[in-house]
């Protein structure tokens, strides 16, 4: 599976927020062994920069955004991803061009915590703890 990770996925691990953090954290490690092939919006990568720079610095910062480079794909923010996401009906434009980036990268489903943000997707949509238990079928 080719499962893009909405931004607050990732934030769960690194800001440890309980008690999202322990599923957040086994699908990071599923992707780490190869089990699971991650993608990130470009957008993710520059919302955790700045978000952990504020909460832990720059250089550790940094260390994450590396870490996060090291194990995920990145799902490329267009301009016909930035237009296609206008059209795409949803609520959040934010989440409409994750979704976009998501399609155009192949990816094959898309995990979130809001799923709701999603009512709009062509793809399939799952929360953490129930992309594991489908992992683990």
């Amino acid at each position: 599976m080719r499962i893009l990770f909405d931004t607050n996925v990732v934030l769960d691990v690194l800001l440890a927020r309980a008690p999202h953090a322990a599923a957040a954290a086994d699908l990071l490690t599923r992707v780490e062994s190869g089990q699971l092939q991650g993608l990130l919006g470009a957008t993710t990568v520059t919302t955790i920069h700045y978000l952990a720079t504020k909460a832990v610095g720059r250089d550790l910062a940094a260390q994450h955004v590396t870490t996060l480079l090291d194990l995920f794909d990145v799902a490329a923010v267009t301009r016909a991803i930035l237009a296609a996401a206008l059209d795409a009906g949803f609520a959040d434009y934010e989440d409409a061009v994750l979704h976009q980036a998501a399609v155009h990268a192949g990816a094959t489903g898309i995990v979130t915590r809001n799923g709701r943000d999603f009512e709009r997707a062509t793809l399939p949509i799952y929360a953490p703890e129930e992309l594991l238990r489908l992992l683990d079928l």
